[in-house]
């Protein structure tokens, strides 16, 4: 069992409250972690369904190894700590609890065991038509017990399925069947509400999702419906089903369209959809909590794009989700189909992960905060120095203001800079203790620049509205010395020296100064000078005229530098 190492990328409002008006700048003393995780290593190459029950605060979860060999139900606390397991005769599978959580069923391939929960003790088992190697999927809906079957040894998702009811000892053929390998979901949301999908598998090009009513002696079919449009496109690729703690909305883990949310009655699209799944992320898995707070929605990611949010379960709450991006060896990269589960009270959030290959699994445990606060950015955004140079190092200073408790872990600020060549993102920054934060860039391009900074919120935190500044970007400026004799002789040999030096990116190679020479007959354009790779250069000159002669040397600038001149004055006087 370890705390868990990755990394939430985004903060969202968990739940609603109305906080006070007292200010709190970013870090103080950390403060007790208002959520947190933890993650077990599963002892299973293989999973098929959990089953969370909150009176006792025990997590079952079984795998899908299709084994004839005795199997077991692992067994986990609230806390992630494994505390027994459940035999069963042979490999188990689907896996569904009463509606008052007293009994778990377990579905096997000689039909349904059933356990009591708070001895742990098998009670019973419901016969099977067949002795097969398929899984079965099993439900408790309307005081029944429900299961899925196929009667074949192989290709089990391809084969037909086939809706039994399980009736003390026996079974009873409910007449329900199609080709797949059949999944089900109840919950008390809906008591009497049994639903049943179809995988999209071989031969099943449009499969459907529908609801019977499980309340009376015989299932009754209402709502169904398939997705798929004339042109045979946008058919459902199942992977998970939730009900809503209201029993009015039925959410769809469809790993062709993300999340799909539909009107229970009938099972067409709510008024309001979530929004997409962030992109290149495939639907795995979905979850409501039991207060009717929130939604999780689980994923299959690559990389740091999230593979778990957690959001307001209105759909028309548009605050930004609670986002987890799992990539790592030691707590899997994607949520696994049908891996989500949530406590009662909505205070634990359980998500199974796995790796890549589907071969290893990781339970997390996730305490989503009580309570987020506010935060925003104080004053206005400014810079250091107060000309923006490009080339040269420029500091984007403002402050963050945040109520609530302060966060555990150092607060950061971001920014992203937009000029001509498009957007660049900017090394995120620790705001410091008293609020204040200095975000660093150096500008590549002259001209106009707008910098967006952004704090995107912690657990306890909600995100920041983002300020922007605009800032002009001037060119490097540069300069020139000069060093001169004080006097010189009329038609002898005069020499000046001087320097180039420049801000900003190196001066270009091959650079020429342009040079004139004021006197008393006028003024007129010398031969320019070379400038070397040091920046010095040298002028050599023969005075024409005595009296005072100025020397003036000048460099057009490039696009990156400005022009500079210098000037120098020599008294001539005759010779001898």
């Amino acid at each position: 069992m370890k705390n868990s190492r990755h990394r939430i990328r985004t903060a969202a409002t968990l739940t609603a409250l109305t906080l006070g008006t007292a200010g709190l700048t970013a870090l103080g003393a950390p403060a007790a972690m208002a959520a947190g995780e933890r993650v077990a290593k599963l002892p299973v190459s293989s999973y098929s369904a959990m089953a969370v029950d909150s009176a006792r605060e025990r997590v079952y979860i079984s795998d899908d190894t299709r084994s004839r060999n005795a199997g077991q139900v692992l067994v986990y606390n609230f806390a992630g700590e494994k505390v027994g397991s459940l035999t069963t005769d042979t490999s188990p599978s689907g896996m569904a609890l009463s509606t008052d959580g007293s009994t778990l069923y377990v579905s096997q391939s000689t039909g349904i065991l059933s356990f009591d929960t708070l001895t742990q003790t098998r009670t019973g088992q419901a016969y099977a038509n067949y002795y097969v190697d398929c899984p079965r999927d099993v439900a408790f809906a309307g005081g029944k017990q429900w299961y899925t079957e196929v009667a074949a040894t192989s290709d089990c998702d391809t084969r037909s399925s086939r809706l039994y009811m399980a009736e003390g000892s026996g079974v009873v053929n409910t007449g329900w069947n199609d080709l797949g390998r059949l999944r089900l979901w109840s919950g008390p949301e809906a008591p009497g509400r049994l639903l049943m999908g179809q995988p999209r598998t071989a031969g099943v090009t449009d499969p459907f999702l529908t609801a019977f009513d499980a309340t009376g002696s015989t299932l009754v079919r209402g709502p169904e419906r398939r997705f798929a449009d004339a042109a045979g496109k946008g058919a459902l690729d199942l992977k998970d089903v939730a009900q809503s703690a209201d029993g009015q909305r039925v959410a769809v883990a469809d790993a062709a369209a993300g999340t799909r949310l539909l009107d229970a009655a009938d099972l067409s699209d709510a008024p309001v959809a979530y929004q997409p799944l962030p992109e290149g992320a495939t639907a795995s898995a979905v979850s409501f909590s039991g207060d009717g707070k929130y939604i999780a929605r689980g994923a299959a990611a690559t990389g740091g794009t999230a593979d778990l949010l957690v959001q307001p379960a209105d759909p028309a709450d548009r605050t930004a989700p609670l986002e987890f991006a799992f990539d790592g060896a030691l707590e899997g990269n994607r949520v696994a189909p049908r891996g989500l589960g949530w406590s009662r009270d909505g205070a634990r959030l359980f998500a199974v992960t796995t790796n890549g290959s589907g071969n290893e699994y990781w339970l997390h445990i996730i305490q989503p905060p009580a309570a987020q606060h506010d935060s925003r950015f104080t004053g206005t955004l400014s810079t250091t120095p107060g000309q923006a140079v490009v080339g040269e190092p420029l500091g984007i200073r403002g402050r963050l203001e945040l109520d609530g408790p302060a966060p555990a872990e150092p607060v950061k600020v971001s920014a992203v800079r937009h000029d001509a060549n498009g957007d660049r993102r900017l090394a995120a920054v620790e705001v410091d203790a008293d609020g204040s934060f200095t975000v660093l860039d150096v500008p590549a391009l002259v001209g106009d620049a707008t910098y967006t900074v952004s704090y995107t919120g912690d657990l306890t935190h909600r995100p920041a509205q983002d300020v922007t500044l605009a800032v002009a970007v001037a060119k490097a400026p540069t300069a020139l010395a000069l060093t001169a004799p004080a006097e010189g002789v009329k038609g002898e040999g005069l020499e000046i020296t001087g320097r180039l030096t420049g801000q900003g990116r190196a001066l270009p190679a091959g650079i020429t100064l342009t040079v004139e020479r004021a006197d008393k007959k006028g003024t007129g354009v010398l031969t320019s000078a070379a400038v070397a790779a040091d920046g010095t250069f040298r002028i050599n000159d023969l005075p024409r005229a005595t009296g005072q002669v100025t020397y003036t040397v000048g460099y057009a600038g490039d696009e990156l530098h400005s022009g500079s001149t210098a000037s120098a004055t020599v008294r001539v006087r005759r010779a001898g």
